[in-house]
């Protein structure tokens, strides 16, 4: 995701965000006199998508220290969600007690809550204890009301995005992604995803490790909330709870604090086991007693749903690729989920009729 390289310190602050510093300062009884000497700026490592700052400086009498969150927003971010919903999903999630309160709002970013917990790493989603948090939180978020209209969003934004990429890439990437045979595919996908009875629910659909965090001292977890929760909200939107969690499941292939962010490891993938014991948890988090049968069902449904997960995480990865000043290899992330997608169709979604698109892909895959 492109993001603006602002790399501001306490003495290149906007006027804008000093202004509004200084009024949440006086909002909690501080008075900020010379923002050189009073603040401490550090940059937060992690986001994609925006630049992020921690911003403290001592409460009137030096008795403790205050602490913001400064979110610059990224630019180009319109291609893929808009910034007022995203906002207004913001502060309707923090009334739900779903999230850091909205201090204030400038031009470039906004302020936020500083919550203190510590972001997960790749290795903390295989624990089993911590997967059965995030699954119980991640049923709560699901259960949400919130407004506007409860219809599932994935499709029409596919296809939004299949239309930007196309408009964005060369012909030569055109025809090394497929982008041609894409819209196809999502009516194929919706078609055939379409038949099963489907629980919606609103969905965060980016849960990735980095997206959460835990509350150590509670060991407790909420959707971007007090203890353990989940942030940035740009992509939340109401979907099949099923496609959040094999979201969830192909971010387990993901370490992006490595030296090779941008690379996926598909032998990590969860294995059956594990994924059966996600759902379970999940199922289960309302108090209720889930039969096997249920379980494998919502097993089932979320791996099909890595099928559109991986259309719509390769066409993120094209339009950064174009849009981004990040140092992050877009493009190969994107090859990998295109080549996910084509790999795991015949497996998952079975058709007597010979895909030319997919005998081409395995006869590239078996030769390299």
């Amino acid at each position: 995701m492109a993001i603006k390289s602002n790399g501001f310190t306490k003495g290149h602050l906007p006027e804008e965000l000093k202004k509004l510093l200084r009024s949440v300062a006086s909002d909690w009884g501080d008075k900020i006199e010379d923002m050189e000497e009073a603040l401490q700026v550090s940059r937060l490592t992690g986001a994609m998508t925006n630049e992020v700052y921690e911003i403290k400086w001592s409460s009137k009498g030096g008795a403790q220290a205050r602490k913001v969150l400064v979110r610059m927003y990224g630019e180009g971010v319109e291609v893929f969600f808009n910034r007022e919903d995203e906002i207004r999903t913001f502060e309707c999630l923090s009334k739900h007690g779903h999230g850091p309160r909205l201090l204030g709002q400038f031009s470039d970013g906004r302020v936020e809550e500083f919550i203190h917990a510590r972001t997960l790493s790749a290795t903390d989603l295989r624990d089993p204890k911590t997967s059965a948090l995030i699954a119980s939180t991640l049923r709560e978020f699901h259960n949400l009301d919130m407004p506007g209209p409860k219809t599932i969003v994935l499709w029409d934004r596919l296809r939004n995005w299949v239309s930007e990429a196309k408009r964005l890439c060369s012909a030569s990437e055109v025809e090394e992604f497929w982008l041609d045979t894409l819209e196809e595919e999502i009516k194929l996908l919706q078609r055939e995803l379409s038949k099963h009875s489907q629980l919606i629910g609103f969905c965060h659909n980016d849960l990735q490790y980095g997206n959460i965090m835990m509350d150590e001292h509670t060991s407790s977890i909420t959707l971007i909330i007090l203890f353990l929760f989940v942030q940035d909200y740009e992509y939340a939107s109401y979907n099949p709870i099923a496609y959040d969690i094999a979201n969830h499941f192909c971010e387990m292939t993901a370490d992006y604090h490595s030296e090779t962010p941008h690379i996926l490891d598909y032998t990590s993938y969860p294995d059956l086991e594990e994924r059966s014991n996600f759902v379970r948890a999940y199922l289960s988090s309302a108090g209720g007693n889930p039969s096997e049968e249920e379980v494998e069902q919502l097993v089932e449904e979320a791996e099909i749903y890595t099928l559109p997960n991986h259309l719509f995480w390769g066409l993120w990865g094209i339009i950064s690729g174009h849009i981004n000043k990040i140092d992050f290899d877009y493009f190969e992330y994107a090859r990998q989920r295109f080549d996910q997608y084509w790999l795991r169709k015949p497996h998952l979604l079975p058709s007597p009729i010979v895909d030319p698109i997919v005998d081409h892909f395995c006869l590239m895959m078996n030769g390299s």
